[in-house]
């Protein structure tokens, strides 16, 4: 097992971290948590080289992608930079990349009811207002008797400090731009925090920053 103790925080800076091979030639990854090494709950980034493909392949409980650079492909359709997928449980694909690409990629961790088909290409969509002077993105809800799952992209302005708040059912965070801070640290561009349910924090910037954000969804 890697990083699946929840009641601790995490932080990785992801570029500090070597990529592994995959099964499959010309598809790398960085593992962030998992627990075990092929199956499971598995957070990772991945890479695909140039003309990557992986095989046909099974998501028992559900994928979730964020497509952070080149563009991501299976025979639904083609996903540039920023988009959003969501493949639910049960469903099967046939990934592959003819530009290459890297992704942040989050398998088997949905719940069973949870079976939206999610496509958003976060370039064209909306901000919307958020508290202070944030700006919000809503991606995807689901609420259920475990937890209450909550993912959406949020822009800070440069010099935004936000107010201290405690997180139920946890929250995790992927900076996309920028550099986020609170008072334990400063996480710079593609870092990746996990912060355990009822943590708490008081976030800032001092430039421009948008992070992937998903709450509630924790063990507790």
């Amino acid at each position: 097992m890697l990083n699946m103790n929840f009641e601790h925080p995490l932080f990785i800076n992801t570029h500090d971290l070597p990529w592994q091979d995959s099964p499959m030639q010309g598809v790398m990854r960085k593992p962030l948590e998992r627990s075990h090494p092929e199956t499971g709950h598995v957070t990772s980034v991945v890479k695909y080289e140039k003309g990557a493909r992986f095989s046909e392949h099974a998501h028992p409980l559900g994928e979730e992608i964020f497509v952070l650079e080149g563009v991501f492909s299976d025979e639904a359709g083609d996903y540039p930079a920023g988009s959003y997928i969501r493949n639910p449980p049960g469903s099967r694909h046939s990934p592959f990349s003819e530009t290459g690409c890297t992704l942040l990629v989050k398998l088997n961790q949905f719940s069973p009811q949870d079976l939206s088909v999610v496509r958003i290409n976060t370039n064209t969509t909306p901000w919307l207002a958020g508290m202070g002077g944030l700006q919000v993105m809503p991606l995807h809800d689901f609420a259920s008797e475990q937890s209450n799952e909550n993912a959406a992209l949020v822009k800070w302005p440069a010099g935004e400090v936000f107010q201290p708040h405690r997180h139920f059912g946890g929250e995790e965070i992927f900076v996309l731009s920028g550099e986020f801070k609170d008072e334990h640290g400063h996480y710079p561009k593609h870092s990746w925090l996990r912060s355990p349910h009822m943590s708490q924090h008081h976030p800032f910037v001092t430039e421009e920053t948008v992070i992937l954000v998903k709450t509630g969804h924790l063990p507790f």
